[in-house]
């Protein structure tokens, strides 16, 4: 039996899947409650991403020259979770696609690479964006020094101080990066007014990106997860795993893969919700922490992707676009909302979300690094807590099952997290009841999404 399942790049997708091919979405509004077209997007994103936002084509190709790009490190390795297997003593068989062999060590520059391309094919010269954890702003300084594009990172507070290196990454490429909440913006000095010792937020460092980005004609905005296109260019992590799976025999009983924004989720998720889709039974289980339970206890309603109300409202399960969520380790998964596809596909019933404390994220971290020898970033961990409980699951119930995780990146960069979870410094923190009504009452008298159905 082979621990890794190859392909060889002739073997890599040459187009990407687009689930809005096959499900059905509450549009995106205006502040004023009417449908966004397609044009109100132009100062911030270019026409070509806009035209992929905005697609129902279920097959986009992918351009040669991202296919180029993508061969540096694709196609990713599908591997045996073994030795994990028999510490957990289950008749479980766990994969996990390993999309920390990336340049940046996880799976964001499947989206950044493209977007960069993009960018570059219309004109800009400069892209500004957020980062939570910093995985998106060092695989888009990535992507950018790759195409010779300047890049300018707002980065939470909190992880540009717990994640230097992080940092140093970027400007490695060629980044610039701030932390977030800043003085350079009028959305970012409206906050630390309030507040000024405001760890920051994804939703504040979305506002602060927007606000340099839209105006100068040469200079475009950039988001790594939660869009249409974003999800779509993750496609190609399920769509490859499809075709290693099929080269031993085997498909998945049970899909997790950790979601903040619902990026690389999606991207290991998608191609097989296809199948369930059309039939297929599958349980898959986006996971979060329960610090920030966007999926397992918030609504779902229409709200902002931000603090500053830039972005259009977007039907999705939300905590609400001011809420600052509390400085857990896992900065990635630490946004108020969550993917508009990933949000219908859970009302639908179709996707079960899942919750897990930071230290027994971090159990199951350690566990893996114990018996697969990877150390995996905080926001994989929660992931693996979910595995773990499956393969458990299993155990307890004599069944042999199929397990899929999409191991979304490495935790080199995240050593002073795991520092701090051996000497006893972190803690958990769920979010109490009184803060989540708090939190909704910033959309209580925005529209309401419909009950949709996709199949």
């Amino acid at each position: 039996m082979a621990k890794k399942i190859f392909l060889d790049e002739q073997e890599m997708p040459t187009q990407w899947y687009n689930i809005m091919a096959d499900i059905k979405m509450n549009p995106p509004l205006r502040a004023d409650g009417t449908p966004l077209e397609p044009g109100d997007l132009a100062p911030v994103f270019p026409m070509n991403l806009i035209e992929q936002e905005a697609s129902t084509e279920r097959w986009i190709d992918i351009p040669e020259e991202v296919m180029e790009k993508y061969r540096i490190w694709r196609p990713t390795p599908l591997v045996r979770a073994t030795a994990l297997e028999k510490a957990l003593g289950t008749p479980a068989r766990i994969y996990y696609k390993n999309e920390g062999v990336s340049p940046p060590g996880s799976h964001k520059p499947n989206t950044a690479v493209p977007q960069a391309y993009y960018n570059k094919a219309f004109g800009i010269k400069r892209i500004c964006t957020e980062t939570g954890a910093g995985q998106w702003g060092s695989a888009l300084a990535f992507a950018c020094s790759l195409f010779g594009l300047e890049c300018k990172v707002y980065m939470v507070k909190i992880s540009f101080q717990q994640k230097p290196y992080r940092r140093t990454m970027m400007e490695t490429w060629g980044a610039t990066c701030v932390a977030s909440p800043s003085e350079e913006t009028q959305s970012g000095r409206a906050v630390l007014e309030k507040d000024p010792d405001s760890p920051g937020s994804l939703g504040i460092a979305i506002s602060e990106a927007i606000e340099m980005a839209v105006g100068p004609e040469d200079t475009r905005y950039s988001l790594g997860s939660v869009l249409n296109h974003v999800l779509l260019h993750q496609s190609v992590i399920g769509l490859e795993a499809k075709k290693q799976m099929e080269k031993v025999g085997e498909y998945p009983d049970v899909i997790i893969g950790c979601a903040g924004g619902g990026s690389n989720f999606a991207g290991i998720a998608f191609p097989f919700v296809h199948d369930v889709i059309n039939g297929k039974e599958i349980k898959i289980y986006p996971v979060e922490p329960k610090a920030c339970p966007t999926m397992t206890k918030a609504p779902f309603v229409y709200d902002h992707g931000d603090i500053a109300k830039f972005t259009p409202l977007i039907a999705m399960h939300s905590l609400g676009h001011a809420f600052v969520p509390p400085p857990i380790h896992a900065g990635g998964l630490r946004y108020h909302g969550m993917a508009p596809q990933v949000s219908q596909l859970i009302s639908e019933g179709i996707l079960e979300p899942r919750s897990y404390h930071q230290l027994e994220s971090f159990e199951a971290g350690m566990m893996w690094a114990q018996t697969e020898g990877y150390i995996s970033a905080p926001e994989t961990n929660q992931a693996l807590a979910c595995v773990i409980d499956e393969a458990k699951k299993a155990k307890e119930e004599g069944k042999e099952k199929v397990i899929l995780v999409n191991w979304s990146g490495h935790g080199l960069i995240d050593l002073g997290s795991y520092e701090r979870y051996l000497s006893k410094q972190l803690t958990d923190y769920e979010l109490p009841d009184e803060m989540l009504e708090k939190a909704e009452e910033v959309f209580k008298d925005f529209p309401k999404p419909a009950l949709l159905k996709s199949r």
